[in-house]
Protein backbone atom coordinates (compact mmCIF):
# COMPACT_ATOMS: atom_id res chain seq x y z
CA UNK A 1 0.00 0.00 0.00
CA UNK A 2 0.92 3.78 -0.67
CA UNK A 3 0.99 7.39 0.33
CA UNK A 4 -0.54 9.16 -2.12
CA UNK A 5 0.50 12.49 -3.85
CA UNK A 6 -1.69 14.45 -5.89
CA UNK A 7 0.91 13.53 -9.10
CA UNK A 8 0.70 10.12 -8.19
CA UNK A 9 -1.32 7.09 -7.86
CA UNK A 10 -2.82 4.55 -4.93
CA UNK A 11 -1.08 1.43 -5.52
CA UNK A 12 -0.04 -2.11 -4.27
CA UNK A 13 2.52 -4.86 -5.16
CA UNK A 14 1.99 -8.42 -5.13
CA UNK A 15 4.65 -11.59 -6.00
CA UNK A 16 8.34 -11.75 -5.65
CA UNK A 17 10.10 -8.35 -5.28
CA UNK A 18 13.04 -9.86 -7.90
CA UNK A 19 10.21 -11.01 -10.81
CA UNK A 20 9.69 -8.65 -13.71
CA UNK A 21 7.14 -6.31 -13.56
CA UNK A 22 3.53 -6.85 -14.95
CA UNK A 23 0.79 -3.80 -14.12
CA UNK A 24 -2.85 -4.63 -14.16
CA UNK A 25 -4.66 -1.09 -14.85
CA UNK A 26 -8.69 -0.86 -13.62
CA UNK A 27 -11.80 -0.07 -15.61
CA UNK A 28 -14.02 3.07 -14.72
CA UNK A 29 -15.68 2.75 -11.48
CA UNK A 30 -13.57 -0.53 -10.24
CA UNK A 31 -10.67 -0.63 -8.28
CA UNK A 32 -7.40 -3.20 -8.35
CA UNK A 33 -9.75 -5.63 -7.01
CA UNK A 34 -11.54 -6.65 -9.85
CA UNK A 35 -8.35 -8.48 -10.61
CA UNK A 36 -8.15 -9.99 -7.52
CA UNK A 37 -8.88 -13.63 -9.21
CA UNK A 38 -5.95 -13.49 -11.72
CA UNK A 39 -3.37 -12.16 -8.63
CA UNK A 40 -2.39 -15.99 -7.66
CA UNK A 41 -1.52 -17.33 -10.80
CA UNK A 42 0.43 -14.24 -12.44
CA UNK A 43 2.41 -13.95 -9.17
CA UNK A 44 3.89 -17.14 -9.93
CA UNK A 45 6.13 -15.27 -13.00
CA UNK A 46 5.35 -11.60 -11.92
CA UNK A 47 5.84 -9.10 -9.33
CA UNK A 48 2.49 -7.52 -9.91
CA UNK A 49 1.85 -3.93 -9.78
CA UNK A 50 -2.20 -2.53 -9.41
CA UNK A 51 -3.61 0.57 -9.05
CA UNK A 52 -6.37 2.50 -8.33
CA UNK A 53 -7.58 5.55 -10.73
CA UNK A 54 -7.95 8.87 -8.22
CA UNK A 55 -10.95 8.61 -5.90
CA UNK A 56 -11.70 4.86 -6.53
CA UNK A 57 -11.30 2.46 -3.86
CA UNK A 58 -10.55 5.14 -0.97
CA UNK A 59 -7.71 6.89 -3.17
CA UNK A 60 -7.62 10.43 -2.45
CA UNK A 61 -9.64 12.20 -5.04
CA UNK A 62 -7.58 14.25 -7.22
CA UNK A 63 -9.19 14.95 -10.66
CA UNK A 64 -7.61 14.07 -14.02
CA UNK A 65 -9.01 14.89 -16.89
CA UNK A 66 -7.53 13.36 -19.67
CA UNK A 67 -5.97 9.78 -20.22
CA UNK A 68 -2.36 11.89 -20.93
CA UNK A 69 -2.91 13.01 -16.88
CA UNK A 70 -3.56 9.38 -15.72
CA UNK A 71 -0.58 8.25 -17.65
CA UNK A 72 1.58 10.94 -16.55
CA UNK A 73 0.75 10.09 -12.50
CA UNK A 74 1.21 5.94 -13.44
CA UNK A 75 4.86 6.79 -14.46
CA UNK A 76 5.44 9.38 -11.74
CA UNK A 77 4.48 6.67 -9.14
CA UNK A 78 6.78 3.81 -11.07
CA UNK A 79 9.59 6.01 -10.78
CA UNK A 80 9.46 7.12 -7.45
CA UNK A 81 9.71 3.20 -6.63
CA UNK A 82 12.22 2.59 -9.51
CA UNK A 83 10.22 0.63 -11.84
CA UNK A 84 11.80 1.48 -15.47
CA UNK A 85 10.05 -1.61 -17.43
CA UNK A 86 7.05 -3.80 -17.51
CA UNK A 87 4.65 -5.49 -19.36
CA UNK A 88 0.65 -3.24 -18.59
CA UNK A 89 -2.57 -4.98 -18.81
CA UNK A 90 -5.79 -2.21 -18.54
CA UNK A 91 -9.49 -3.10 -18.86
CA UNK A 92 -11.17 -0.04 -20.63
CA UNK A 93 -10.12 3.07 -19.47
CA UNK A 94 -6.78 0.88 -17.84
CA UNK A 95 -6.60 -0.07 -21.80
CA UNK A 96 -6.49 3.38 -22.90
CA UNK A 97 -3.65 4.16 -20.22
CA UNK A 98 -1.98 1.49 -21.94
CA UNK A 99 -2.48 2.64 -25.44
CA UNK A 100 -0.97 6.17 -24.18
CA UNK A 101 2.08 4.31 -22.92
CA UNK A 102 2.43 2.38 -26.09
CA UNK A 103 2.41 5.17 -28.05
CA UNK A 104 4.05 8.10 -25.85
CA UNK A 105 6.46 5.84 -24.00
CA UNK A 106 7.52 2.71 -26.21
CA UNK A 107 11.00 2.23 -24.20
CA UNK A 108 9.35 1.62 -21.00
CA UNK A 109 6.64 -1.22 -21.89
CA UNK A 110 7.47 -4.76 -22.52
CA UNK A 111 4.27 -6.20 -23.87
CA UNK A 112 0.93 -4.90 -23.57
CA UNK A 113 -2.45 -6.54 -23.31
CA UNK A 114 -5.91 -4.47 -24.13
CA UNK A 115 -9.19 -5.60 -22.95
CA UNK A 116 -12.56 -4.43 -23.60
CA UNK A 117 -10.59 -1.64 -24.55
CA UNK A 118 -11.25 0.48 -27.78
CA UNK A 119 -9.26 3.59 -29.52
CA UNK A 120 -12.67 5.74 -28.83
CA UNK A 121 -15.11 4.89 -26.56
CA UNK A 122 -18.77 5.62 -27.76
CA UNK A 123 -18.74 9.31 -28.48
CA UNK A 124 -17.57 12.84 -26.20
CA UNK A 125 -21.34 13.49 -26.06
CA UNK A 126 -22.25 9.86 -24.24
CA UNK A 127 -19.62 10.31 -22.19
CA UNK A 128 -20.19 13.99 -21.00
CA UNK A 129 -23.86 13.45 -20.60
CA UNK A 130 -22.77 10.79 -18.22
CA UNK A 131 -20.91 13.89 -15.81
CA UNK A 132 -24.02 15.98 -16.07
CA UNK A 133 -25.73 12.72 -14.84
CA UNK A 134 -23.58 12.30 -12.00
CA UNK A 135 -22.89 15.97 -11.00
CA UNK A 136 -26.99 16.00 -11.28
CA UNK A 137 -28.15 12.78 -9.42
CA UNK A 138 -24.78 11.72 -7.71
CA UNK A 139 -23.50 8.72 -8.55
CA UNK A 140 -26.44 6.23 -7.02
CA UNK A 141 -27.99 5.95 -10.85
CA UNK A 142 -24.70 4.74 -12.55
CA UNK A 143 -23.80 2.75 -10.04
CA UNK A 144 -27.44 0.93 -9.87
CA UNK A 145 -27.30 0.15 -13.93
CA UNK A 146 -23.21 -0.93 -13.58
CA UNK A 147 -23.97 -4.95 -13.73
CA UNK A 148 -26.13 -4.56 -17.02
CA UNK A 149 -23.43 -2.67 -18.85
CA UNK A 150 -20.16 -5.16 -17.39
CA UNK A 151 -22.34 -8.44 -16.79
CA UNK A 152 -23.73 -11.05 -18.82
CA UNK A 153 -27.70 -11.29 -17.21
CA UNK A 154 -27.26 -14.89 -16.43
CA UNK A 155 -23.80 -14.27 -14.53
CA UNK A 156 -25.35 -11.50 -13.12
CA UNK A 157 -28.75 -13.13 -11.66
CA UNK A 158 -26.19 -16.46 -10.25
CA UNK A 159 -23.70 -14.32 -8.33
CA UNK A 160 -25.58 -11.78 -6.44
CA UNK A 161 -22.56 -11.53 -4.23
CA UNK A 162 -20.41 -10.33 -6.84
CA UNK A 163 -23.42 -7.61 -8.31
CA UNK A 164 -23.60 -5.97 -4.74
CA UNK A 165 -20.10 -5.72 -4.70
CA UNK A 166 -20.09 -4.06 -8.21
CA UNK A 167 -22.62 -1.48 -7.25
CA UNK A 168 -21.15 -0.31 -3.99
CA UNK A 169 -17.56 -0.09 -5.79
CA UNK A 170 -19.10 2.35 -7.93
CA UNK A 171 -21.43 4.12 -5.00
CA UNK A 172 -18.11 4.66 -2.98
CA UNK A 173 -16.37 6.46 -5.90
CA UNK A 174 -15.50 10.24 -5.66
CA UNK A 175 -18.03 11.95 -7.83
CA UNK A 176 -15.65 14.39 -9.00
CA UNK A 177 -13.15 12.24 -9.74
CA UNK A 178 -15.55 9.97 -11.77
CA UNK A 179 -16.72 12.69 -13.88
CA UNK A 180 -13.04 13.74 -14.43
CA UNK A 181 -12.49 10.04 -15.64
CA UNK A 182 -15.67 10.78 -17.89
CA UNK A 183 -14.23 13.86 -19.19
CA UNK A 184 -10.80 11.67 -20.35
CA UNK A 185 -12.67 9.05 -22.11
CA UNK A 186 -14.47 11.91 -24.02
CA UNK A 187 -11.47 13.20 -24.93
CA UNK A 188 -9.32 9.95 -26.03
CA UNK A 189 -9.46 8.75 -29.52
CA UNK A 190 -6.21 7.53 -30.90
CA UNK A 191 -7.83 6.02 -34.20
CA UNK A 192 -5.54 7.62 -36.59
CA UNK A 193 -2.35 6.98 -34.31
CA UNK A 194 -2.70 2.90 -33.69
CA UNK A 195 0.10 2.22 -36.47
CA UNK A 196 2.28 3.47 -33.85
CA UNK A 197 1.55 1.14 -31.57
CA UNK A 198 4.89 -1.52 -31.70
CA UNK A 199 4.60 -3.58 -29.04
CA UNK A 200 3.14 -7.08 -28.95
CA UNK A 201 -0.13 -6.66 -27.96
CA UNK A 202 -3.17 -8.82 -27.02
CA UNK A 203 -6.40 -7.54 -27.94
CA UNK A 204 -9.22 -9.45 -25.23
CA UNK A 205 -12.97 -8.84 -25.06
CA UNK A 206 -15.93 -11.06 -23.89
CA UNK A 207 -18.26 -12.09 -26.72
CA UNK A 208 -21.35 -10.37 -25.62
CA UNK A 209 -19.55 -6.71 -24.10
CA UNK A 210 -22.43 -4.28 -25.38
CA UNK A 211 -20.10 -1.79 -24.21
CA UNK A 212 -16.97 -1.96 -25.88
CA UNK A 213 -16.97 -5.36 -27.83
CA UNK A 214 -15.42 -7.52 -30.51
CA UNK A 215 -16.22 -4.89 -33.25
CA UNK A 216 -13.75 -2.28 -31.25
CA UNK A 217 -11.68 -5.21 -30.22
CA UNK A 218 -11.44 -6.00 -34.54
CA UNK A 219 -10.28 -1.63 -34.92
CA UNK A 220 -7.22 -2.39 -32.71
CA UNK A 221 -6.22 -5.74 -34.17
CA UNK A 222 -6.40 -4.74 -38.01
CA UNK A 223 -4.64 -0.99 -36.96
CA UNK A 224 -1.65 -2.30 -34.35
CA UNK A 225 0.74 -4.51 -36.71
CA UNK A 226 1.34 -6.83 -33.89
CA UNK A 227 -1.68 -8.02 -32.40
CA UNK A 228 -3.95 -10.76 -31.70
CA UNK A 229 -7.31 -11.10 -30.81
CA UNK A 230 -8.50 -13.41 -28.21
CA UNK A 231 -12.55 -13.49 -27.63
CA UNK A 232 -13.84 -14.68 -24.32
CA UNK A 233 -17.54 -16.53 -24.61
CA UNK A 234 -19.82 -16.09 -22.27
CA UNK A 235 -18.25 -12.61 -20.85
CA UNK A 236 -19.69 -8.93 -20.90
CA UNK A 237 -17.39 -5.61 -20.04
CA UNK A 238 -15.44 -6.71 -17.31
CA UNK A 239 -14.56 -10.02 -18.04
CA UNK A 240 -11.34 -10.28 -15.72
CA UNK A 241 -14.42 -11.03 -13.25
CA UNK A 242 -16.71 -12.58 -14.90
CA UNK A 243 -14.74 -15.42 -16.76
CA UNK A 244 -11.14 -15.19 -14.52
CA UNK A 245 -9.60 -18.57 -15.57
CA UNK A 246 -9.66 -17.83 -19.06
CA UNK A 247 -8.50 -14.32 -19.30
CA UNK A 248 -5.63 -15.61 -16.20
CA UNK A 249 -4.72 -18.32 -19.30
CA UNK A 250 -4.90 -15.50 -21.75
CA UNK A 251 -2.82 -13.30 -20.28
CA UNK A 252 0.01 -16.32 -18.71
CA UNK A 253 0.36 -17.19 -22.51
CA UNK A 254 0.51 -13.80 -23.71
CA UNK A 255 2.84 -12.60 -21.33
CA UNK A 256 5.23 -15.64 -21.66
CA UNK A 257 5.90 -15.72 -24.78
CA UNK A 258 5.52 -12.18 -26.29
CA UNK A 259 7.95 -9.98 -23.72
CA UNK A 260 9.67 -7.53 -26.18
CA UNK A 261 13.36 -6.74 -24.92
CA UNK A 262 15.12 -3.74 -23.26
CA UNK A 263 16.68 -1.09 -25.09
CA UNK A 264 19.98 -1.80 -25.56
CA UNK A 265 21.96 0.59 -23.07
CA UNK A 266 24.80 2.07 -24.87
CA UNK A 267 23.20 2.95 -28.12
CA UNK A 268 19.76 3.54 -27.11
CA UNK A 269 18.66 1.13 -29.62
CA UNK A 270 16.59 -1.93 -29.71
CA UNK A 271 17.18 -5.27 -31.76
CA UNK A 272 13.71 -5.90 -33.10
CA UNK A 273 12.75 -9.24 -34.68
CA UNK A 274 10.60 -8.96 -37.86
CA UNK A 275 7.12 -9.11 -36.52
CA UNK A 276 5.04 -12.01 -37.21
CA UNK A 277 2.53 -12.52 -39.84
CA UNK A 278 -0.31 -11.50 -38.51
CA UNK A 279 -2.85 -13.89 -37.68
CA UNK A 280 -6.00 -15.14 -39.24
CA UNK A 281 -8.48 -14.52 -37.16
CA UNK A 282 -12.20 -15.85 -37.11
CA UNK A 283 -13.47 -15.45 -41.02
CA UNK A 284 -15.08 -11.64 -41.29
CA UNK A 285 -18.66 -10.60 -39.76
CA UNK A 286 -21.60 -11.03 -42.33
CA UNK A 287 -21.83 -6.97 -41.38
CA UNK A 288 -19.18 -4.44 -41.40
CA UNK A 289 -18.27 -3.58 -37.95
CA UNK A 290 -19.60 -0.33 -36.79
CA UNK A 291 -15.91 1.46 -37.28
CA UNK A 292 -14.69 0.64 -40.83
CA UNK A 293 -10.86 1.50 -41.72
CA UNK A 294 -11.87 3.92 -44.49
CA UNK A 295 -13.33 6.49 -41.12
CA UNK A 296 -10.23 5.92 -39.25
CA UNK A 297 -8.28 8.17 -41.19
CA UNK A 298 -8.04 11.58 -39.28
CA UNK A 299 -10.06 14.14 -40.69
CA UNK A 300 -8.67 16.44 -43.70
CA UNK A 301 -7.57 19.92 -41.95
CA UNK A 302 -8.64 23.39 -43.43
CA UNK A 303 -5.48 24.97 -44.92
CA UNK A 304 -4.11 27.91 -42.92
CA UNK A 305 -3.69 31.54 -43.92
CA UNK A 306 -0.68 32.78 -43.85
CA UNK A 307 0.04 35.38 -40.99
CA UNK A 308 -0.63 32.90 -38.26
CA UNK A 309 -2.77 29.86 -37.60
CA UNK A 310 -6.01 29.47 -38.75
CA UNK A 311 -8.59 29.93 -35.11
CA UNK A 312 -11.07 27.13 -37.49
CA UNK A 313 -9.43 23.71 -35.91
CA UNK A 314 -9.50 25.33 -32.47
CA UNK A 315 -12.76 26.67 -33.01
CA UNK A 316 -14.30 23.28 -33.96
CA UNK A 317 -12.24 21.50 -30.81
CA UNK A 318 -14.35 24.50 -28.45
CA UNK A 319 -17.60 24.39 -30.78
CA UNK A 320 -17.46 20.36 -30.28
CA UNK A 321 -16.63 19.91 -26.26
CA UNK A 322 -19.33 23.18 -25.37
CA UNK A 323 -22.26 21.84 -27.70
CA UNK A 324 -21.89 18.13 -28.01
CA UNK A 325 -20.62 16.37 -31.40
CA UNK A 326 -24.28 15.50 -32.74
CA UNK A 327 -25.36 19.21 -32.67
CA UNK A 328 -22.47 20.25 -34.46
CA UNK A 329 -22.33 17.44 -36.63
CA UNK A 330 -26.42 18.16 -37.41
CA UNK A 331 -25.50 21.94 -38.18
CA UNK A 332 -22.16 21.08 -40.44
CA UNK A 333 -24.35 18.13 -42.40
CA UNK A 334 -27.38 20.54 -42.91
CA UNK A 335 -25.13 23.17 -44.40
CA UNK A 336 -24.91 23.82 -48.16
CA UNK A 337 -23.78 25.97 -50.28
CA UNK A 338 -25.47 29.16 -49.17
CA UNK A 339 -25.27 28.47 -45.86
CA UNK A 340 -21.50 27.25 -45.37
CA UNK A 341 -19.67 29.88 -45.17
CA UNK A 342 -21.88 30.89 -42.39
CA UNK A 343 -20.90 28.13 -40.28
CA UNK A 344 -17.33 28.31 -40.92
CA UNK A 345 -17.63 32.31 -39.76
CA UNK A 346 -19.46 31.06 -36.74
CA UNK A 347 -16.96 28.64 -35.96
CA UNK A 348 -13.82 30.72 -36.66
CA UNK A 349 -15.00 33.69 -35.04
CA UNK A 350 -17.52 32.77 -32.71
CA UNK A 351 -15.69 29.66 -30.99
CA UNK A 352 -12.10 30.00 -32.02
CA UNK A 353 -12.40 33.48 -31.42
CA UNK A 354 -14.66 34.49 -28.33
CA UNK A 355 -14.93 31.20 -26.89
CA UNK A 356 -11.07 30.70 -27.11
CA UNK A 357 -10.25 33.57 -24.96
CA UNK A 358 -8.64 33.50 -21.98
CA UNK A 359 -10.26 36.27 -19.93
CA UNK A 360 -13.43 33.91 -18.79
CA UNK A 361 -13.98 30.28 -18.14
CA UNK A 362 -16.33 28.63 -19.75
CA UNK A 363 -18.82 28.13 -16.51
CA UNK A 364 -18.92 31.98 -17.22
CA UNK A 365 -19.01 32.13 -20.70
CA UNK A 366 -21.96 29.99 -20.52
CA UNK A 367 -23.96 32.02 -17.81
CA UNK A 368 -23.26 34.75 -20.20
CA UNK A 369 -25.05 33.17 -23.14
CA UNK A 370 -28.15 31.85 -21.17
CA UNK A 371 -29.21 35.06 -20.44
CA UNK A 372 -27.82 36.86 -23.66
CA UNK A 373 -30.24 34.17 -25.50
CA UNK A 374 -33.19 33.87 -23.27
CA UNK A 375 -33.13 38.11 -23.29
CA UNK A 376 -33.48 37.69 -27.43
CA UNK A 377 -35.99 35.14 -27.24
CA UNK A 378 -33.67 32.87 -29.41
CA UNK A 379 -35.16 29.80 -27.57
CA UNK A 380 -34.00 27.19 -30.00
CA UNK A 381 -30.33 28.14 -29.27
CA UNK A 382 -31.08 28.59 -25.32
CA UNK A 383 -32.29 24.73 -25.19
CA UNK A 384 -28.38 23.70 -27.12
CA UNK A 385 -26.74 26.38 -24.50
CA UNK A 386 -28.36 25.06 -21.54
CA UNK A 387 -26.98 20.87 -22.45
CA UNK A 388 -23.91 22.99 -22.83
CA UNK A 389 -23.64 25.00 -19.95
CA UNK A 390 -24.59 21.52 -17.80
CA UNK A 391 -21.52 19.69 -19.83
CA UNK A 392 -19.48 22.97 -19.23
CA UNK A 393 -19.63 22.56 -15.26
CA UNK A 394 -23.34 24.41 -13.98
CA UNK A 395 -25.53 22.62 -12.22
CA UNK A 396 -29.70 22.82 -12.68
CA UNK A 397 -29.82 24.88 -9.38
CA UNK A 398 -27.13 27.43 -10.81
CA UNK A 399 -28.72 27.46 -14.10
CA UNK A 400 -32.08 28.44 -12.29
CA UNK A 401 -30.12 31.31 -10.52
CA UNK A 402 -29.47 32.72 -13.98
CA UNK A 403 -32.53 32.94 -15.57
CA UNK A 404 -34.15 34.14 -12.02
CA UNK A 405 -31.55 36.79 -12.43
CA UNK A 406 -32.67 37.10 -16.03
CA UNK A 407 -36.22 37.61 -15.01
CA UNK A 408 -35.13 40.38 -12.80
CA UNK A 409 -33.16 42.27 -15.70
CA UNK A 410 -34.79 41.15 -19.19
CA UNK A 411 -38.66 40.62 -18.33
CA UNK A 412 -40.76 38.06 -17.19
CA UNK A 413 -42.07 36.89 -20.24
CA UNK A 414 -38.06 36.34 -21.81
CA UNK A 415 -37.64 34.57 -18.37
CA UNK A 416 -40.59 32.37 -18.25
CA UNK A 417 -40.25 31.42 -21.46
CA UNK A 418 -36.23 30.42 -21.10
CA UNK A 419 -37.83 28.11 -18.18
CA UNK A 420 -39.96 25.89 -20.07
CA UNK A 421 -37.29 25.12 -22.46
CA UNK A 422 -34.26 25.26 -19.86
CA UNK A 423 -36.63 22.75 -17.81
CA UNK A 424 -37.54 20.72 -20.67
CA UNK A 425 -33.57 20.21 -21.62
CA UNK A 426 -32.59 19.58 -17.84
CA UNK A 427 -35.25 16.77 -17.29
CA UNK A 428 -33.55 14.91 -20.52
CA UNK A 429 -30.13 15.43 -19.94
CA UNK A 430 -30.05 14.21 -16.06
CA UNK A 431 -32.04 11.22 -16.98
CA UNK A 432 -29.86 7.62 -16.98
CA UNK A 433 -31.67 6.16 -19.98
CA UNK A 434 -31.56 2.61 -18.81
Amino acid sequence: MSETPSNTLQYRFDGPEDAPVLILGPSLGTTWHMWDRQVPELTKQWRVFRFDLPGHGGAPAHPAGSVGDLTARLLATLEGLGVQRFGYAGCALGGAIGVELALRHPERLASLALIAASPRFGTADEFRQRGVIVRTNGLDPIARTSPDRWFTAGFAAAQPAITDWAVQMVRTTDPGCYIAACEALASFDVRAELGRVGVPTLVLVGSDDQVTGPAEARTLVAGIRDARLAVVPGASHLVPVEQPAAVTDLLVRHFSTAWQPAFESSTGQMAIVAAPAKPVLAPPPQTPPSAPIAEIAPAAVPPQPAGGPDPYDSGLKIRREVLGDAHVDRELEQADEFSGDFQEFLTRSTWGGVWGRPGLDRRTRSCVALTALAAGGHLEDLAAHTRAALRNGLTPDEIKEVLLQTAVYCGMPAAGSAFRVAQRVIQEETTLTE
